[in-house]
């Protein structure tokens, strides 16, 4: 079984069918056992996790707030930008519900978590596939996706997360309609937010492999800028409240990597097209 484990990739090109699924398999089990060893880390400490980390935006003293704070004295704007999060009581509405809580949270961190080795399992696999000069190109592959990958949850969860509780918990269309809120619905919707960011800052590394693979090119992503911008202003409205600061803080990053990804994409293809001719010259 060790052996298994830590197979050797220099004979993947002689493998059958069977054999390359046997090898995916492993590097699944591999993937499926770092998930759950960061999980159950989740699930012991759930208490500091949920008060500190999960709950984090709705208290006065996460550092999002401190900054704009301490930024608005210094600019001289007094107490203008000091943001204080309304006092939310959260509940619960279903018997198993806490408990559900629980794995529901320590599987989102363990996936969070393990991501990095993810990927590099998931290298391991198609590194062998590739040609030698496409390899070397994708050199730092593993770096670069887990890099974007938390920034995009770094970015989400610090400062798309506190403006969005704080418009929603104090929206209100009647003075007397109470805002209390269920604890599945906070958390799903934090879920979805910090994810769904963590795999939208991927978008330069997939314009990378897709101009690589030949699927795309820079003539292609600078003709189509505008549907670019339609789409990216949607999604900009269905990840965030109805509210225009929140939407501008998801455009302006996810705008900003679309024109990076167009760069990259230029890059990559200046590359492609010189390799091409040498190799016809």
């Amino acid at each position: 079984m060790l052996k298994k484990l830590f197979s050797s990739n220099e004979d993947k090109a002689e493998m059958s069918f069977f054999d390359h699924l046997e090898e995916l398999r492993w590097h699944l089990v591999r993937s499926a056992f770092a998930i759950v060893a960061i999980s159950i880390l989740g699930f012991v400490f759930t208490n500091w996790i949920l008060t500190n980390v999960i709950f984090g935006p709705t208290r006065p003293d996460f550092p999002t707030y401190r900054w704009l704070c301490q930024f608005s004295h210094f600019v001289g704007l007094g107490d203008k930008l000091c943001i204080v999060p309304p006092d939310i009581k959260f509940q619960n509405y279903k018997m198993a519900g806490q408990i559900m809580l629980q794995f529901k949270m320590a599987f989102i961190l363990g996936i969070i978590g393990a991501f990095p080795y993810i990927i590099y399992e998931f290298w391991r696999f198609v590194k062998p596939a590739l040609k030698e000069n496409e390899a070397k190109g994708s050199k730092g592959v593993i770096f670069w996706v887990s890099l974007q990958f938390l920034l995009g949850i770094a970015f989400s969860y610090f400062l798309i997360a506190p403006f969005m509780i704080n418009f929603l918990a104090s929206y209100t269309v009647s003075d007397v309609i109470k805002n209390e809120f269920f604890i599945d619905d906070y958390f799903g919707l934090m879920s979805q937010i910090i994810l769904g960011m963590g795999v939208l800052f991927e978008m330069p590394i997939l314009v990378y492999f897709l101009t690589k693979l030949g699927l795309l090119t820079p003539m292609f992503m600078r003709n189509y800028r505008r549907h670019a911008i339609v789409v990216i202003l949607i999604l900009a409205a269905v990840i965030t409240p109805p509210d225009v600061l929140d939407q501008l803080l998801v455009f302006v990053p996810l705008y900003l990597l679309y024109e990076i990804s167009i760069f990259i994409s230029a890059k990559v293809y200046r590359e492609k097209e010189k390799e091409e001719a040498e190799e016809w010259s």
